[in-house]
C-alpha cells in the first residue's frame, strides 16, 4: 500500500496536515482554480508554493508529480480505493473534486457542465493567454500586428458566445458549477492584469462583466483567489 510519503514532492514541500488534500500551485489563473473548487467544496487542503522565480516547477520533486512541469498538481491521500493519488491538469482536478465532493456537476446537467469545462481548456486559456503576451507581456515588441490580431479576435469572438451562453442564467449552466470555476479566473486575469478587455470587446458584451462581478463576489473565490500564499 502507498503512503504520501512515498511521493518524492513530500520531501520538498512536507504536508502540513496528511490527510489533507496536497495542492502544488501558483495564484495564476490556472492555479487558482483548484483552490477555489477546494474552497467551495470544503475538501481539506494543504496549499504548497510552487515559486516559478525559483524554478520550482521544473525541480526532480515536482516533476515527479507533473512531468508536464506545470502547476497546478495535487496528491489525495484518500484517493480512490483509499489510495494516494496524483493528478496534474486543472480540468481533471476540477472534475476529480467535484466527483470526489458529489459537488459543482449540477444534478442533470453533467455533459453540459464539462462541455464549458472544455470550453475554456480548450479555447478561453489558450487564447487568452496568446492574447496576454501579444499585448502585456514581450510579444507587444513584436512589430507585425498579425499574431495579435490574431489572438485579439479570437479572444473577442470567444467572449461573444460565452455572453450568448448567459443570457438569462447568473452560471453558465445555470445552476454554479466547476465550468464558472475555470472560466471566471480567465476572465478576471485577462480585464485586470493583462488589461486587454477593452480590446477585446468587453464593453460590448451585456452579460459576462456582471458574470464576473458575481463571481469574484463569492467568499470562497476571494480566499481561493489568494491560495497558495505568495512568499
Amino acid at each position: 500500500m502507498s503512503k504520501l510519503d512515498d511521493f518524492p514532492i513530500t520531501r520538498r514541500w512536507p504536508p502540513r496536515n496528511p490527510d489533507a488534500i496536497q495542492l502544488y500551485s501558483l495564484p495564476t489563473p490556472n492555479g487558482v482554480k483548484v483552490s477555489i473548487a477546494l474552497e467551495e467544496t470544503g475538501l481539506p487542503y494543504d496549499a504548497h508554493l510552487i515559486d516559478f522565480a525559483k524554478n520550482d516547477q521544473t525541480s526532480a520533486e515536482f516533476l515527479s508529480v507533473n512531468p508536464n512541469n506545470k502547476i497546478p498538481a495535487i496528491i489525495d491521500p484518500n484517493g480512490p480505493g483509499g489510495q494516494p493519488l496524483a493528478l496534474f491538469e486543472s480540468g481533471a482536478i476540477l472534475l476529480y473534486l467535484a466527483e470526489k465532493s458529489g459537488q459543482l456537476i449540477p444534478e442533470g446537467k453533467r455533459w453540459e457542465t464539462i462541455q464549458w469545462l472544455m470550453f475554456q481548456m480548450g479555447g478561453i486559456g489558450p487564447m487568452f493567454g496568446q492574447l496576454g503576451f501579444f499585448h502585456h507581456f514581450a510579444g507587444k515588441e513584436v512589430d507585425d500586428p498579425r499574431p495579435k490580431e490574431r489572438y485579439r479576435a479570437e479572444a473577442e469572438r470567444l467572449l461573444k458566445v460565452l455572453d450568448g451562453a448567459l443570457a438569462g442564467k447568473d452560471w453558465i449552466v445555470g445552476d454554479y458549477s466547476i465550468a464558472d470555476i475555470a472560466i471566471g479566473p480567465w476572465l478576471r486575469t485577462l480585464r485586470d492584469f493583462y488589461k486587454a478587455a477593452d480590446i477585446a470587446g468587453w464593453h460590448q458584451l451585456k452579460h459576462v462583466p456582471a458574470y464576473l462581478d458575481r463571481f469574484l463576489a463569492r467568499p470562497a473565490v476571494q480566499r481561493g483567489l489568494v491560495q497558495p500564499p505568495r512568499s
